[in-house]
């Protein structure tokens, strides 16, 4: 078997003899002919199957060491269609920290719809097993939670799962298949907004899903093909010509966050620095044995006398923006953008307070980035508004 940088790279062979073109074409095609009216085709509809999206499916496939790829127009399409396969009746336990899109989808869409759910913090394996009852048939976590950084082992939680005979189902948006393989350390779904690391420059929605059984895909590919929240083949090129340079950029993001953080480590407007590859940590102990690498995203509280509108506001060459895992370096107030679907009393439970910055790091110069942290945190401390600069 080829490296994991060839796969990225190259994916499944495509063997076009017609043009000799290096990389799959893109089948913009909405129907394909049959040769006869009783010939068994592969492709008949879009909707059923495309061949630009199952190269991307098969080499996500690949990369996640799955059985069956499944992509889908956004994350949250591939989301929905993972609880779509659960019945009413079932229940659900889901990590304390998700993204609140997810949040969203549980409590006003399939709660209504006879699912429910119980909350339960996977960074304490303790408080697994209590919050289990008859019904519950799956475990939902993300393995680096959002916005805090905390780790959960996805060994040990799926080894909770597999004892009580339940799925455990993980958003690995934030490592990606290059610092971490959810599947090899027993999950059975794993889950990708493929908009952030994969696509990898803002510039395209998407999401994926991969299994580790047949069965499963089975039960995804009904539920793909018959809601139809299918990925275009333009997109399904986009996405696979950002998985050709994932490791490069996700290595570059990667050394960015940790100049970052030495800077950020020695500034006094800064109280407390979340990312888990900060030694000494319950996370980073976890981290160093189940993940490659420790992600290009970080957060950062900033002191009481500190106006983190201010500070977000005043950064120039940092955009101020939700979404992570692109080229160009985004900030964000997790408490009033990404978050804000909580309920207030939800987003401070959670630890997502108004002073919570989150950085999701791009492939700039680190230097370029430091500096303009450094003037947006001295402008934070004693904002001045545009018009009190034009009075004076």
């Amino acid at each position: 078997m080829t490296g994991f940088n060839t796969n990225l790279v190259h994916g499944e062979s495509i063997h076009d003899n017609q043009t000799g073109a290096v990389n799959i074409p893109i089948y913009n095609s909405s129907t394909y002919a049959y040769p006869s009216a009783t010939s068994k085709v592969r492709w008949d509809y879009e909707r059923s199957g495309n061949p630009t999206r199952e190269f991307l499916e098969k080499q996500v496939t690949r990369l996640e060491e799955g059985k069956n790829g499944f992509a889908f127009a956004s994350g949250m399409a591939a989301i929905h269609a993972v609880f779509a396969i659960f019945k009413p009746g079932d229940h659900i336990l889901i990590g304390n920290q998700i993204y609140g899109g997810t949040y969203r989808i549980l409590n006003q869409y399939f709660k209504e719809r006879g699912i429910s759910f119980s909350v339960v913090d996977t960074t304490k394996l303790e408080t697994i097993e209590p919050a289990i009852q008859t019904n519950t048939k799956a475990i939902y976590f993300e393995p680096i939670t959002n916005p805090l950084l905390h780790v959960s082992s996805v060994t040990a939680v799926a080894k909770i799962a597999k004892q009580h005979r339940l799925l455990t189902i993980v958003d690995n948006t934030f490592l990606t298949p290059y610092l971490q393989k959810p599947l090899k350390l027993g999950a059975d779904i794993v889950v990708h907004s493929a908009t952030k690391y994969l696509g990898g420059h803002s510039d395209v929605i998407a999401g994926l899903v991969i299994t580790n059984s047949e069965k499963l895909g089975q039960q995804i590919y009904f539920i793909q093909n018959a809601l139809g929240g299918v990925l275009s083949p333009e997109s399904a090129n986009l996405i696979r010509r950002g998985i050709q340079t994932l490791s490069v950029r996700m290595d570059r993001q990667q050394q960015n966050a940790f100049d970052i953080i030495h800077f950020l480590e020695k500034r006094p407007e800064v109280t407390k620095i979340y990312y888990p590859g900060i030694k000494g940590t319950k996370d980073y102990l976890i981290a160093s044995h189940e993940l490659k690498g420790f992600g290009g995203v970080l957060s950062f509280e900033l002191g009481e006398k500190v106006d983190a509108v201010a500070f977000v506001n005043h950064l120039q060459l940092i955009r101020l923006a939700v979404s992570l895992g692109a080229v160009e370096s985004l900030a964000e107030l997790p408490y009033e953008m990404s978050h804000a679907e909580l309920p207030p009393a939800e987003r401070l439970k959670a630890g997502i307070s108004p002073k919570l910055i989150r950085l999701a790091v791009g492939i700039e110069d680190s230097e370029d980035l430091i500096a303009d942290l450094k003037q947006a945190l001295e402008f934070a401390v004693n904002p001045i508004t545009i018009n009190q600069l034009n009075v004076q």
